[in-house]
């Protein structure tokens, strides 16, 4: 197969790609506009493989999809380019309308148009595989109740609207215009080479360097943690096996208060390079956020069924990986930290 993946540069994305480049002999057109979430450095080991091209274009741009399109001629969409900070979304919404709204529209589009040049059997297989996040659903007000697939839409920050607005505009497609599509709604993913604004390696980072660990609020509110290549894997089945017009909530299993998160990485770096103060010493609480959502929890039930997922780690043994990583590969997020690998684009992009 050819698989064209939108935001292959980013966290998810670029493990998506590690996975598919080095388990199955498909091809991966990477279409990524390379703005500061993009790390073409995350996919340095599979750079030079034969079968990965790399497109520098932003998913608003219809004439560039078009090009792409007509020229790979993909067997699968997977559709992972989003602005997803919602720290960000609150100071500057404006950019996630842009991107998740704007920018899905153009993609399914484009989509559609060359689905439609397609005739027999790569019509019929043809998928775009819509990849979004359980934030859309709101939050959970009780402690046992989880996400579903039926779940009503509850949207609290301008991200989660975004990516809300841009699910329903995948359901819309595969309605009205019959685009063969599914969609899955992930759980917080962690693991190697996160971006350092997020929670995990931020706090890795920071207590690295000697710097507060800032907590929002009394940091009690729970999230349901994934590893991320346990969630590439569960996207490659969902792209490759995924039933039309289904929704797939894909979670680790994993409900940590942020506190508790925050003080296992702390008692793991303690482990692995002790400090004599102590990290945990570090933890501050800050203002929370707001719209803060309290609870997300998925239930999996769907996919383990369907599709025979499960994730393969614990959180503890993600977590120890995932500690691990950072401690072994001050390379890749020291550049991050210091913008240089903005400057210094790496990657095959061939025509």
């Amino acid at each position: 197969m050819k698989i064209l993946i939108t935001g292959g540069a980013g966290f998810i994305g670029s493990a998506v790609i590690r996975h598919i480049i080095n388990n199955t002999s498909d091809y991966v057109i990477n279409v990524d506009k390379l703005t500061y979430a993009g790390n073409l450095e995350s996919l340095v080991d599979i750079a030079d493989s034969g079968r990965y091209f790399l497109e520098q274009v932003d998913i608003c741009d219809r004439t560039k999809l078009d090009r792409v399109f007509g020229h790979y001629r993909p067997d699968a969409v997977m559709h992972l380019a989003a602005e997803s900070h919602v720290d960000r979304s609150i100071d500057g919404p404006a950019d996630f309308v842009e991107t998740n709204i704007i920018g899905t529209y153009t993609l399914l589009e484009a989509a559609r148009h060359y689905w439609l040049t397609l005739d027999g059997p790569a019509k019929q297989l043809f998928r775009f595989h819509h990849i979004s996040t359980d934030e859309v659903y709101g939050d959970l007000a009780g402690t046992e109740d989880l996400f579903t697939e039926k779940n009503a839409y509850a949207p609290s920050s301008p991200y989660a609207a975004s990516k809300a607005s841009s699910d329903h505009l995948v359901r819309a497609w595969q309605r009205t215009y019959g685009l063969p599509t599914v969609i899955t709604n992930c759980s917080n993913n962690y693991g190697p080479y996160h971006f350092p604004e997020k929670l995990i390696p931020l706090m890795i980072l920071n207590a690295l360097e000697g710097k507060p660990l800032p907590v929002y609020g009394d940091g009690q509110q729970i999230r349901d943690w994934l590893y991320v290549e346990d969630h590439a894997r569960a996207l490659y089945l969902v792209a490759t096996k995924g039933c039309v017009g289904e929704t797939y909530n894909i979670g680790g299993h994993n409900e940590k208060a942020n506190i508790d998160v925050v003080k296992i990485i702390c008692e793991l770096l303690e482990e692995f390079a002790p400090s004599a103060s102590g990290y945990a010493s570090l933890i501050t609480y800050v203002k929370d956020r707001p719209g803060h959502d309290i609870r997300y929890a998925i239930d999996a039930r769907k996919i383990e069924k369907d599709l025979d997922w499960i994730p393969e780690e614990s959180f503890e043994s993600g977590m120890r990986k995932t500690v691990e990583w950072y401690l072994n590969n001050k390379g890749w997020w020291s550049r991050v930290l210091d913008g240089s690998y903005s400057r210094e684009r790496l990657g095959n992009t061939k025509e």
